[in-house]
């Protein structure tokens, strides 16, 4: 089983290099941060998690700048978007940032993906929430066109540009791995465009027929990582019994005193099943 670390980084919490170097001395393999440009004042899309919604939502680092901070301190571990807002990002920008994250961190950069919930974060990007879905999937195909062809072209219903030339290319080949988040809903995102599923905090009870379901749609076995899981003995070893690729504890954003001591408590859990 691999271990990983979810968190938000933000101007108020430990900062990139430290954690990075943190999280590499404990051993875990992956690192997926998440991603929000801001957060319009009058919000009306209520926060998926209840209640008011916690400032590190609109204190996140740029993901990219961050990660790659990350690339400069660390050797082997996994630097992703845990999730990369796709209905939010210009395509063409997004494929040379994840592409040079590629390339600085000698391929480690794992491009996480998903369409948001923030309604009105998406609409001050000029993305209709209505049709989110299908942008997301067009700007997939696009970032992709542009990780793999010399003279890349692409014309869709939202993304349209003639032949160009676009470098770096990502040194994984044919691209980093798309880690598609979300629901069953996305499965067939999933299935079409990514590489794994990145599965938000569901249970072993519940995962296991919704991996059934995801793979007999794929017609393959398709890898699982499981975002934000409880450091539950009972809970993990669920998961292991389900096969899943990785599974991601969650990193409260705090200073680097309190952070380095939590990960110290996530690293003693993940080493009982290594």
């Amino acid at each position: 089983m691999k271990f990983g670390i979810a968190t938000f980084i933000t101007d108020q919490g430990i900062r990139p290099a430290p954690l990075g170097r943190a999280l590499e001395e404990r051993l875990f393999d992956s690192l997926f941060i998440a991603e929000h440009s801001h957060i319009p004042v009058d919000r009306q899309s209520p926060y998926p998690g209840g209640g008011e919604l916690p400032q590190i939502y609109y204190r996140t680092l740029d993901p990219f700048v961050a990660l790659s901070t990350i690339a400069a301190v660390t050797e082997r571990l996994l630097l992703a978007t845990g999730i990369a807002l796709i209905p939010q990002r210009d395509p063409i920008m997004t494929a040379k940032e994840v592409a040079s994250l590629d390339l600085v961190s000698d391929g480690r950069a794992v491009f996480g993906v998903g369409v948001g919930w923030n309604r009105e974060e998406m609409r001050n990007h000029g993305a209709d929430p209505t049709t989110r879905g299908r942008l997301t999937d067009e700007r997939l195909r696009a970032i992709r066109e542009l990780w793999t062809t010399d003279k890349a072209e692409f014309h869709g219903e939202f993304v349209n540009f003639d032949p160009v030339f676009s470098w770096p290319k990502p040194v994984q080949q044919p691209h980093p791995p798309i880690y598609v988040g979300g629901g069953e809903g996305a499965f067939p995102r999933v299935v079409q465009l990514g590489d794994a599923w990145l599965a938000n905090s569901v249970p072993p009870d519940k995962l296991g027929p919704q991996i059934e379901r995801l793979c007999s749609l794929a017609g393959r076995d398709v890898p699982v990582t499981v975002y934000a899981i409880p450091d539950d003995p009972e809970q993990i070893e669920g998961y292991i019994a389900l096969g899943v690729e990785r599974l991601l504890f969650y990193l409260p954003t705090t200073p680097e005193r309190e952070t380095l001591e939590k990960l110290d408590q996530l690293a003693e859990v993940a080493a009982r099943y290594s």
